[in-house]
């Protein structure tokens, strides 16, 4: 019979999905670690909490199969107890109940009091930002709001999630504050839908404001714009990307499709004329903008001609940055109701032919900078390179470059300015410049 663990108990929190989970969890750990309580991520602790994600397949077969390595350790004594929360929690609740009945608690997005009391803690009112940041010591995510009122006919997110709620600025600056004091330089701005941001609580898009509080902060010297929608994209944020150098030149802005009638079905708001028009205005506003952007192939009813379509307009569009998802078939979806009747076969191979197309226009806006030199902040050493981003890049998912770490010493965390001196696909590779 397995004997409980006598030592004290540590809560290692194990982060699934997006960077907003990642802010969760940072939240989740600083409200712990309030209430005296010892917390880790991603290491050993006897009391383990998964923070799920539930957005598509893959994403929920990780999150399934993490909940069930717990469990087994559970059986084997190697952990005392198994917490899970976070969207697929929310999602699934009842059915991760009777399908997986040995985790001890499932929690909802929303229900982080609830959890804190299952791991003997007090949610703490009085915290405004305070977190154990998870991501290297120089950039961290600010989530300005939460949920989404979209009507994506695709997505799960306002299931998972709720409606939008923005957060206050003076609260956004507070905890902004709190992270440049412990030495953050870049704020990746977060939300399901930074657009939104301010129409609930001052009843028009604020996003513009937002960024002119946040560059007053001492020691930011990054503010990076993710999860834009495209549809009343307020147009001030770019006059204040402009003015400000602490706003880069850079906007993630998923745009999913461009075919007219798969966009009328996506329940996008808006169709191919209207997009790009929107993107010449980026490039003509602001025309050394890096503009980063994700699309869904294989969506119901996409014909080869919507494909040929999307193919030529990344080919025309030219962007610096893109990824490519294939289509989950989500229930309680709108688009749930259509037929899911592109192969899977047919999607993975539509899915690459955008990334060849894409791969080609990287490599060739890379080797346009050869030879040029740009502010870079370093984030961590790997192998034999020290790894650092300009600020076209965000973490994760974009560019990096490379550094030979044999024949020069650069200070994690801090800026460099570095001289391209090759370039491949995705990766450039520089050198200090004294």
């Amino acid at each position: 019979m397995r004997t409980k663990s006598l030592k004290k108990n540590k809560i290692n929190v194990v982060t699934l999905g997006c960077s907003k989970n990642v802010y969760d969890s940072e939240i989740l750990m600083g409200q712990l670690k309030a209430n005296d309580k010892e917390v880790v991520h991603e290491e050993e602790g006897n009391v383990v909490v998964i923070n799920t994600c539930g957005f598509i397949d893959n994403a929920k077969e990780e999150s399934v199969n993490t909940i069930l390595d717990y469990v087994q350790k559970k059986e084997a004594g190697e952990v005392d107890k198994v917490f899970v929360t976070g969207c697929l929690s929310e999602r699934y609740k009842p059915d991760l109940q009777k399908e997986i009945p040995d985790v001890d608690a499932y929690f909802g997005t929303s229900e982080l009091p609830n959890l804190l009391k299952a791991l003997g803690a007090d949610y703490k009112h009085e915290l405004i930002g305070e977190r154990l940041t998870t991501t290297p010591k120089n950039y961290a995510y600010l989530k300005i709001a939460e949920g989404c009122d979209r009507p994506c006919s695709f997505c799960a997110i306002p299931l998972m999630r709720g409606k939008h709620k923005s957060k206050p600025i003076e609260d956004l600056i507070i905890e902004a504050g709190k992270l440049a004091a412990k030495g953050v330089k870049e704020l990746i701005l977060i939300a399901q839908d930074l657009t939104y941001y301010g129409l609930d609580i001052y009843k028009k898009r604020n996003l513009a404001e937002l960024l002119q509080e946040l560059v007053k902060i001492e020691g930011i010297e990054w503010i990076r714009l993710h999860y834009a929608f495209p549809t009343g994209f307020p147009m001030d944020v770019l006059d204040v990307m402009n003015k400000e150098p602490k706003v880069c030149n850079y906007l993630d802005i998923p745009l999913q499709h461009i075919s007219d009638s798969i966009l009328k079905s996506m329940r996008r708001g808006t169709n191919q004329e209207k997009t790009t028009k929107l993107i010449a205005d980026f490039r003509q506003y602001v025309p050394n903008m890096a503009i980063r952007t994700t699309l869904i192939v294989g969506y119901p009813g996409e014909t080869e001609e919507d494909f040929q379509t999307l193919k030529n307009w990344v080919k025309a569009m030219r962007f610096e940055r893109l990824g490519c998802f294939t289509y989950s078939h989500e229930e309680n979806t709108h688009a749930y109701n259509l037929e899911d009747n592109v192969p899977e076969e047919v999607k993975q191979e539509r899915a690459n032919e955008i990334m060849e197309i894409q791969s080609q226009i990287s490599w060739e806006l890379n080797q346009e900078k050869i030879g040029n030199t740009f502010p870079c902040i370093i984030d961590r050493k790997e192998g034999n390179y020290f790894v650092g981003r300009t600020e076209f890049d965000s973490p994760d998912v974009d560019n990096e470059v490379l550094i030979d770490a044999s024949k020069f010493y650069l200070k994690q965390g801090e800026f460099a300015t570095i001289k391209i001196i090759e370039a491949a696909d995705f990766d450039l590779y520089g050198e200090p410049v004294s």
